[in-house]
């Protein structure tokens, strides 16, 4: 069983330009591994973490080492949905002998956290971004703090809802299956998110 949690963050002018920040180098790593994945036809995510680290490292450094391990994440995630999902238009079984196509995320997909960058005590919350630990009140509920003592939190998502809104959603699920925590991804992809066919033959 999953739940997710969303809570708006209470965002100054300055802290939302630092999150947007954030979104737009977090995607141009999630580009930089994107042909790799295209190439090599690997997004499992250890084994992309073993090719890409590395370089990733080297080519963004101001994300910091646990960053790029999430952005590593993501790829691996959207391309697991993207090319194993049985509705999704881009499954495998649907290219054939085709070329995978090219991922591209735009400057609004979504950012992933874990406890590394991301930390939750008695309301107070602290995240990373480029330039330091930003701190927020988030209030919550008895009931919300609950699911962050009894169940296992699989995904920290920061996602922009407006130009100068944002969101984190904390999901939740009793299953031991990562897969079965994610949501299957439907026919149209998401607005952060294109794909570039290439119809030649591999």
């Amino acid at each position: 069983m999953n739940n997710t949690l969303c809570v708006v963050l209470n965002t100054s002018a300055e802290e939302a330009a630092k999150l947007r920040q954030l979104q737009a180098v977090f995607a141009k790593a999630c580009n930089a591994l994107a042909p790799l994945v295209q190439k090599t036809k690997v997004w499992n995510r250890v084994a992309l973490h073993h090719m890409a680290y590395k370089a990733l490292r080297q080519q963004f450094p101001e994300m910091g080492s646990q960053m790029a391990c999430n952005a590593i994440y993501s790829v691996s995630r959207h391309s697991r949905l993207l090319f194993q999902t049985p509705g999704s238009p881009f499954n495998l079984s649907k290219l054939g002998d085709k070329p995978l196509p090219l991922l591209r995320f735009s400057d609004a997909c979504p950012v992933y956290f874990d406890r590394h960058t991301l930390s939750l005590k008695d309301g107070r919350l602290s995240m990373y971004t480029l330039d330091g630990r930003m701190r927020f009140h988030l209030g919550l509920k008895a009931e919300d703090e609950v699911n962050f003592h009894e169940k296992k939190l699989r995904e920290i998502v920061l996602s922009r809802v407006k130009a100068d809104r944002f969101q984190l959603a904390f999901v939740f699920s009793d299953e031991d299956d990562e897969i079965a925590a994610q949501p299957a991804l439907a026919a149209e992809l998401p607005e952060y998110m294109m794909v570039e066919e290439n119809n030649e033959k591999a």
